[in-house]
């Protein structure tokens, strides 16, 4: 993604848009997650590493946030998250 929009907001129905954005949010704190787990692999620097990973790990905290909010907004998304943890749990027989 980095630092660009994937949809275009002026588009989306305005009763959705907190919706859209939010998981634009998601999109671009994943992207950073990647990006950041990637280069602490790349590094020979521990420090740099380090870095990286702490910041890749508040990156998913950010991810946490967005997904919270976006929950509270879209119950079929709610609805689906927890399906789709069933389904998981089934196939591995839990």
């Amino acid at each position: 993604m980095l630092s660009t929009i994937p949809i275009d907001l002026d588009e989306i129905d305005k009763g959705n848009i907190d919706k859209e954005i939010l998981r634009a949010g998601i999109i671009a704190e994943l992207d950073a997650v990647n990006l950041y787990e990637q280069m602490a692999s790349l590094t020979k620097n521990e420090a740099i590493r380090a870095s990286l990973l702490d910041i890749a790990k508040e990156e998913k905290t950010h991810v946490g946030e967005f997904q919270a909010l976006l929950l509270q907004l879209d119950q079929e998304q709610a609805d689906e998250l927890e399906r789709g943890k069933r389904e998981i749990e089934e196939m591995a027989g839990k």
